[in-house]
């Protein structure tokens, strides 16, 4: 037995003498529970990859028993974690378009970090509405889908007395958090010192690699994965019915290296170990009848930052310079190049990572220090969110979205001209017919586009229209949105990032669920996480 086992086995015995004395008789096994484990960020293209290079052993083994079978999914646009949450866990199709927006109606920034960011998000979406999670256990999630008990989840992450309440208020948990805690800090030690030995090796490229990446590798594949995983299997000893747990690590270090990138790929091995953890307290366990399932939320796609090919510009300041240029006799347009370079050298989101991802910040405009008064009133009511290959340009001064026509009215040739950017790979706007795609200085409709437009060559082209009509839809979406994906100089992100998602390309859209085969899931394709939400909710009203 090893030793994760045996503290998991200490602490089931300690936990059912305290049910006991204090809480009654465990609950009762009539029906079926479901653990689900989300490996966030990982494409269907590289789980197939890291499946045949041995780097997911735990899940090839569960394939080729038997024990999981293979399903695939389209999750939706945006291809972001909100979303896809949010979709599955209420069966709604979100008004979420990405990780980061501007609420016109609201006149504020919505950013999933931010203290009460996601709360309100989720309490607009689950209004009526029954989430999967009630009564269970939520980790690593940005909503908790009426979960009682959760940790680090962005909807409660200001809760601390309500996030992992297990571990904080039942007495014999301090076992287990203590080893928890002992078990980090010893594998800790031993990153330290790999890292000190590889610095005494290579020096050079030791420093030129920096000690980020150490940092993030020891708060997301030690503290956090073990803490979410020795909590989960904790839940699994009590009998919770229900358990999500979100692996963070490789899509955070596929942001900062891309997609397939050796460290992205090396942390799933690190998520593999937990799988394995997970699964042998779930055969342990054939009382409680526990279904797994571990599925993934949305890929990445292979980016290069939008000021590599900006000339040093970041997607803020070329918006400005094409919508201020529209205007004859604009002026202060000579130094709206100097604005593009002030963006880009405080906007917080040069991050890598982690720090990209989930550190709060705030961006900080300086227009009224070099603009003159009059380019300014021009350009007070467009707004510009960077927010990964996506970005949205508002124009605030109206609380409902622009159709094209009346942007166009407004700032002549400027939407046009932003689509013949090199970092630009096509620009979306609302029409009365419908979403209007703008590509390379035309105006195609969705079908035009899948003709002879930036999805011509998609063997899935009926999934992307749909899940961008579904996007424009979304009130909270830009009255422009633009992608950088398919970009005349590839795929590109408006962030600081080598791998990024939100948009449609196929290493977004295309994801995964592996199921037990006893299950049945929706039998036509799926090409949204809402199409699941019937199946879980089945276990939470005693229908499996």
């Amino acid at each position: 037995m090893r030793v994760d086992d045996l503290m998991l086995w200490l602490q089931r015995g300690a936990d059912g003498l305290i049910r006991r004395l204090r809480l009654g008789a465990s609950p009762p096994a009539a029906s079926r529970r479901f653990l689900v484990i989300q490996i966030d960020g990982l494409s269907r293209a590289v789980l197939e990859s890291a499946l045949g290079g041995g780097r997911l052993r735990t899940l090839r083994r569960l394939l080729r028993r038997g024990h999981l079978v293979l399903r695939p999914i389209s999750v939706g646009m945006p291809t972001s974690t909100p979303a896809f949450q949010a979709g599955l866990f209420y069966g709604v199709n979100p008004d979420i378009p990405g990780f980061h927006w501007y609420d016109k109606r609201m006149r504020a920034e919505i950013y999933f970090p931010l203290p009460g960011a996601a709360d309100l998000v989720e309490s607009r979406h689950a209004r009526g509405r029954r989430g999967i999670m009630e009564g269970g256990s939520c980790y690593g999630c940005v909503f908790t889908g009426g979960a009682t008990q959760n940790l680090w989840t962005f909807a409660r992450i200001t809760h601390p007395a309500r996030a992992g309440r297990s571990l904080v208020t039942i007495s014999a948990s301090g076992l287990l958090l203590l080893w928890v805690m002992a078990k980090c800090l010893v594998l800790t030690g031993v990153e330290v010192m790999r890292a000190l030995l590889r610095l005494v090796a290579d020096p050079v490229g030791e420093t030129r690699r920096g000690w980020r990446w150490l940092l993030f590798k020891i708060g997301l594949s030690i503290w956090l994965r073990q803490l979410f995983t020795l909590s989960a299997s904790a839940d699994l000893y009590r009998g919770v019915p229900a358990i999500y747990v979100n692996f963070l690590e490789y899509d955070v270090f596929a942001h900062a290296y891309g997609p397939f990138h050796p460290r992205a790929l090396r942390a799933l091995r690190h998520v593999d170990r937990s799988i394995a953890q997970l699964w042998r307290t779930v055969r342990r366990l054939p009382e409680f009848r526990y279904d797994l399932y571990v599925l993934s939320d949305h890929g990445q796609a292979s980016t290069r930052p939008f000021t590599e090919v900006g000339g040093g510009a970041s997607i803020e300041g070329v918006v400005l310079a094409a919508f201020s240029q529209s205007q004859a006799g604009a002026s202060g347009v000579d130094a709206l190049p100097r604005l593009a370079t002030l963006f880009q050298a405080y906007r917080r989101t040069r991050g890598y990572g982690l720090y990209q991802r989930y550190v709060n910040y705030m961006e900080k405009d300086f227009p009224d220090r070099i603009l003159s008064s009059e380019t300014l009133r021009r350009l007070e009511p467009i707004r510009v969110v960077a927010a990964g290959p996506n970005a949205f340009v508002y124009v605030t001064d109206a609380e409902e979205p622009l159709p094209f026509e009346a942007i166009d009215a407004r700032f002549p040739g400027a939407a046009l001209e932003l689509s013949r950017h090199p970092g630009v790979g096509f620009i979306l706007a609302r029409s009365a017919n419908g979403p209007l795609c703008l590509y390379r200085g035309r105006i195609l409709t969705l079908k035009d586009a899948c003709a002879a437009g930036p999805f011509a060559d998609r063997e899935d082209q009926s999934v992307v229209v749909e899940g961008l009509t579904d996007l424009m839809q979304m009130p909270s979406a830009g009255d422009l949105v633009i992608y950088g994906i398919g970009a005349p100089a590839g795929h590109v992100s408006y962030l600081h990032e080598m791998g990024a998602h939100a948009g449609p390309s196929a290493e977004e859209l295309q994801a995964f669920v592996l199921h037990p085969p006893r299950v049945t899931l929706p039998s036509q394709p799926l090409i949204h996480p809402a199409q699941l939400y019937p199946h879980f909710l089945a276990y939470r009203e005693d229908r499996r």
